[in-house]
């Protein structure tokens, strides 16, 4: 079996004379002898909301750690911002197309010890932990600045979810890859995270995020247009 992408645009999405932030280009992937995907094509643009569609075992993770340049594709091109993946610094390049997934890694400490952690990575050394920023965000999800104050090991999941989205919205990446990332999560807590998401589209039209998940009616709710990997003989 080989998988096929197939896209499904909204009227409403883009100009076509508009450069894509994200291409891909004749995209493969194998595991051992085997092709998950072989000659993805597609492009993303500024300001979308990509829902990745596919059935258990199509790659829909594979193919977001790849974008991420978390693993590696065996074919074809990923270009962002007009440059191969080839030629960006790969800490740069994470720090711009950020994957985000169900279980965070989180560092042991308290929640802002976490936000402030990832400032003194290299590819961040030239940004500032911005704790208003922060505040901003926890309004939306009707928390204060206690929260920044708990320990990591006394949170809950959802609120692990929250730390994890926090840490990854404020280097202001211009593409967010969210796999399945309120699947575990109670209802309050997937709303609250889509409206974070939303608010930090908000903030730039450069931005724009893909998303999978299982439930068909947030994908409703949160994307404006979808890809899906589809299984052909």
């Amino acid at each position: 079996m080989k998988t096929q992408l197939m896209q499904n645009q909204a009227a409403e999405t883009l100009v076509s004379s508009q450069a894509p932030i994200l291409s891909v280009q004749g995209l493969g992937r194998k595991i051992d002898k085997y092709w998950i995907w072989r000659n993805l094509n597609f492009e993303l643009f500024s300001g979308e909301k990509v829902a990745v569609l596919g059935a258990s075992g199509s790659g829909k993770s594979l193919l977001l750690r790849a974008l991420a340049g978390l693993d590696s594709a065996q074919a074809g091109k990923i270009i962002f911002q007009e440059k191969s993946i080839d030629t960006w610094h790969l800490p740069k390049w994470r720090s711009q197309i950020i994957y985000l997934h169900q279980r965070p890694a989180l560092w042991f400490g308290t929640v802002e010890s976490n936000l402030k952690q990832v400032y003194h990575l290299k590819a961040n050394l030239h940004l500032v932990y911005n704790r208003t920023a922060i505040l901003d965000y926890l309004q939306l999800l009707h928390k204060n600045d206690d929260f920044l104050k708990r320990s990591i090991s006394a949170i809950s999941g959802g609120e692990a979810q929250i730390v994890a989205f926090l840490r990854a919205l404020q280097l202001a990446p211009k593409i967010l890859l969210l796999d399945e990332p309120t699947a575990s999560l109670d209802a309050q807590t997937a709303h609250s995270l889509e409206a974070l998401v939303a608010a930090w589209q908000a903030q730039d039209p450069q931005r724009a995020y893909l998303w999978t998940s299982h439930d068909s009616t947030q994908l409703q709710r949160i994307t404006n247009r979808q890809i899906s990997l589809q299984e052909k003989d």
